[in-house]
């Protein structure tokens, strides 16, 4: 007897229906980018103290320039010979022949060179005088010990002034030596290099280390009040 396997037959379980994968959600970043614009705003000077170099500066140069120009502009009176020359401008006797564009040499011939520069020493100085005349009029009481200081817009005058004169001063001076230079130093080339060295060289330098200085630090000073806040792009990850 042929026995038969009874039993229900599983029926095959049809695979289940493909389904469309959803795509895989690719983690994205999403960058956005915010522009930060500065409001422009009227460039001033807000406060403005002179600084100890600046008035030693002064205290010193403006004496001397005065006594220079006089020589010039008083120029023969004020030469050895001259009703002048005792005792105020004696030692431009010496300079007068160590420099001869302050000497007898370049007078006779009439080179205007040293009446140029003497004339442009009174509107240097006057520039100068106004600087202090704004600082002194202008300027807040300050504490005790404290330096006074100029704000709002006489400080913004004093400033754009005194920087003027000091690029004024500086650039004269460069002018002097460079006259000199495309001169094939015929004023001062019959002296000896000790002698150019410590009566040429030294005192006129003076004329372009200190402006050069000053003119770096009030330049830092203005720039810090007048150049605004760049402006700034930050980047934000969501």
């Amino acid at each position: 007897m042929v026995q038969t396997r009874s039993g229900s037959v599983a029926r095959a379980t049809p695979p289940p229906p493909a389904t469309r994968s959803s795509p895989t959600a690719a983690t994205t970043t999403k960058t956005t980018a915010t522009t930060t614009t500065t409001t422009p705003h009227t460039a001033t000077i807000i406060s403005h103290t002179p600084s100890t170099a600046t008035l030693a500066w002064l205290a010193v140069s403006l004496p001397l320039v005065a006594w220079d120009t006089g020589y010039i502009l008083l120029r023969p009176r004020s030469m050895p010979g001259g009703d002048l020359h005792w005792p105020l401008w004696v030692p431009y006797d010496l300079y007068g022949r160590v420099d001869h564009i302050y000497g007898f040499k370049q007078w006779h011939l009439n080179n205007g060179f040293t009446a140029a520069q003497g004339s442009l020493n009174i509107i240097e100085s006057l520039m100068y005088l106004y600087y202090l005349y704004v600082w002194s009029s202008s300027a807040a009481p300050a504490g005790s010990g404290a330096r006074a200081a100029v704000t709002g817009r006489p400080a913004a005058r004093a400033v754009l002034v005194l920087f003027s004169a000091l690029v004024m001063t500086l650039s004269k001076t460069i002018l002097y030596w460079l006259n000199e230079s495309w001169s094939g130093f015929d004023n001062i080339g019959h002296n000896t290099a000790r002698d150019v060295c410590f009566l040429w060289v030294v005192p006129n330098g003076l004329w372009i280390i200190f402006p050069g200085y000053l003119i770096y630090k009030l330049g830092t000073e203005i720039m810090e009040d007048l150049v605004p806040s760049s402006t700034r792009t930050s980047f934000k990850t969501e």
